[in-house]
């Protein structure tokens, strides 16, 4: 398994839930209709971008129909080209047709999270010195965080933490009424081992993390000039620094010129668009009902 594969548990569980969804306890009311047949069809990427959602698009197929076979050309993390085929779909017409439009939405979404990804992390390697790796939020569709941040993998970003219970982060909301040296011995004390992450949007947290001994921080909605000297200011005291807050395509390059370690940004999955994926039908071949 790919270090970008999500855990098949999740994948199965997605898919159980997107099929109840759109089939529903009828079934395929029009695929239902048509003559019975075999069928291939081609998966093909109508824009350029990067690959992701393999498992999940796999796994509707068979979920609809064991016998449905999905021969893959290329592989989650894989640059695509507009007009590329990623698969090729044989099996029996009606189980084809129905299980079309959940696998496609499975791929398209992943698929433009990986590729939105890809983007931020050219961008920010960019830059002479740029080593700032692009990093994903909670920012997620509820559900599907686990497919999403494989996505993110995928387009060759790093992921936050999964969830509330991986580290211990004091952000803004969590500070009001406790300072940033109290909240990080109450995290030392109750879990050393944790990693306790501190969002600091001034200079003056920034010392105040430094001194309490946090193992990052968060530097919340500074402008790359405030960003540079909260990186001088942390030199040799061994926090990583994570920048945050709106940064966009057009200036993830400067960021990652200031010589912080991570940057996280929130629309790679809650803003990211779709990558256009069809399944085009090649071959039919109908047969006879069975008397």
């Amino acid at each position: 398994m790919a270090d970008f594969d999500p855990p098949m548990k999740e994948v199965k569980a997605a898919v159980e839930l997107a099929l109840a969804e759109d089939v529903g306890p009828q079934g395929d009311l029009t695929s239902s209709l048509i003559p019975p047949g075999e069928i291939t069809a081609e998966m093909t990427a109508r824009n350029a971008g990067r690959l992701a959602g393999r498992a999940c698009a796999t796994e509707v197929f068979r979920q609809v129909d064991p016998s449905v076979t999905v021969d893959w050309q290329a592989t989650d993390g894989d640059p695509v080209a507009a007009g590329q085929t990623l698969a090729v779909v044989a099996g029996p017409r009606a189980s084809v047709l129905t299980a079309e439009r959940t696998a496609l939405n499975f791929l398209s979404h992943l698929s433009g999270i990986a590729t939105e990804v890809s983007r931020y992390v050219a961008a920010a390697a960019s830059v002479d010195g740029g080593r700032a790796r692009i990093r994903d939020t909670r920012k997620t569709t509820p559900g599907l965080r686990v497919l999403e941040k494989a996505a993110v993998r995928a387009g060759g970003g790093d992921n936050h933490r999964m969830g509330l219970s991986e580290w211990v982060m004091f952000k803004d909301n969590h500070l009001v009424g406790m300072s940033i040296a109290d909240g990080v011995a109450a995290a030392r004390q109750s879990w050393p081992d944790r990693i306790v992450h501190v969002e600091c949007d001034r200079i003056e947290q920034v010392d105040e993390a430094l001194a309490a001994g946090a193992d990052a921080l968060l530097l919340d909605n500074m402008t790359p000039e405030e960003v540079r000297a909260c990186v001088a200011q942390a030199a040799g005291h061994g926090a990583l620094l994570e920048v945050s807050g709106g940064i966009t395509l057009e200036t993830v390059a400067e960021y990652a010129a200031t010589g912080v370690d991570f940057i996280s940004v929130g629309r790679i999955t809650n803003s990211a668009p779709v990558l256009d994926i069809g399944l085009d039908v090649g071959n039919v071949q109908i047969t006879a009902e069975e008397e």
